[in-house]
C-alpha cells in the first residue's frame, strides 16, 4: 500500500523540490499540496494523510499552530530555514527535521525515518536526542495562540489574554472577546508566554500582571487577587511569594 503523502509550503520551489524527490520513490502517492496552514488543516482533515511535509513559518498559521489543531496528527517531517525551531518540532512528534536548503541524501533519509516510524509506530527517540543535544536554547515567547472552537480556527494575541486556567487536559484562556480551550499544559504556557507580562499566581491559574487590581487576605495565609474586571482568583503560597517579588509590596 502507498504511503498518501501531503505537501504544505508557502514556498512553490519548496514544493517542487519535495515533490519531484517523492516522484522517484514508487510507494509515496502525493495526494494534495498547500500553501498556507489554514488550508493544510483542511485537507489533513479531509484526506486523512499518512505523512505530511510542513514548513514551520508561513502566513495566516504556522506549521506548529496547525498541528496543535488536530485531533489526530499525522507523521510529520519538518522542512524549514529556521532550525531554532527544530526542539519544538520534536514537541510535535515530529519524525525528522530537514532544514533547508537541504542535500537529496538527507531528504531520503528522512523519508526513510518516517516509513520506519510508520511501520512501527514509534518515536525516533535516537534523532531526538541528538537534536536536543545540540540546541539548549531558551524557549520560544508566544506572540499569539491558535485555537479552535467547531469548524471555526482563532488567533488569539497574547496581548488579549486576560488569564489562564487549567481545565483537566486543557487550559482556558480567558479574553475580552471570549474564553477559548486549548488543549495544553500550563507548564507549556509559564515556559513560553512573556515572562514580564504573565505570572503563575497558583497551580491552576497564570495571569496577566497589568490586569491585577489588588491583592486581598481572604484568611491565615490565604490570599486571592482581584483582577479590573473583578474577576477573584486564588492564590497559593509560592504564588503569593512571586506576586510580593513582582508587585514590590
Amino acid at each position: 500500500m502507498k504511503i498518501r503523502t501531503l505537501i504544505i509550503d508557502d514556498e512553490h520551489l519548496a514544493r517542487q523540490i519535495i515533490r519531484d524527490y517523492l516522484n522517484e520513490d514508487d510507494n509515496i502517492e502525493i495526494i494534495s499540496e498547500c500553501s498556507d496552514g489554514f488550508e493544510g488543516f483542511k485537507q489533513i482533515n479531509e484526506l486523512n494523510p499518512d505523512l505530511v511535509f510542513l514548513d514551520v513559518m508561513m502566513p495566516k498559521l504556522t506549521g506548529f499552530e496547525m498541528l496543535e489543531l488536530l485531533e489526530n496528527p499525522p507523521v510529520v517531517i519538518f522542512s524549514t530555514a529556521y532550525d531554532q525551531y527544530a526542539i519544538r518540532a520534536f514537541e510535535q512528534n515530529a519524525v525528522d527535521y530537514l532544514l533547508k536548503p537541504y542535500t537529496k541524501e538527507r531528504f531520503f533519509e528522512s523519508l526513510k525515518k518516517a516509513k520506519s516510524k510508520l511501520a512501527s509506530q514509534t518515536v525516533n527517540q535516537e534523532a531526538l536526542n541528538k537534536v536536543l543535544d545540540k540546541q539548549r536554547e531558551k524557549a520560544e515567547v508566544l506572540t499569539r495562540v491558535a485555537v479552535r472552537t467547531g469548524s471555526k480556527i482563532h488567533i488569539v494575541a497574547i496581548e488579549k489574554i486576560k488569564y489562564l486556567e487549567a481545565q483537566d487536559d486543557y487550559v482556558k484562556l480567558y479574553t475580552d472577546e471570549g474564553n477559548f480551550l486549548k488543549q495544553q499544559t500550563m507548564k507549556y504556557y509559564e515556559c513560553h508566554l512573556p515572562e514580564n507580562d504573565f505570572l503563575r499566581i497558583h497551580r491552576s491559574y497564570i495571569v496577566r500582571i497589568k490586569e491585577i487590581s489588588r491583592v486581598e487576605l481572604m484568611g491565615k495565609d490565604t490570599h486571592v487577587v482581584l483582577l479590573e474586571d473583578g474577576t477573584q482568583l486564588s492564590v497559593s503560597r509560592s504564588g503569593y511569594s512571586r506576586l510580593k517579588e513582582v508587585l514590590g509590596f
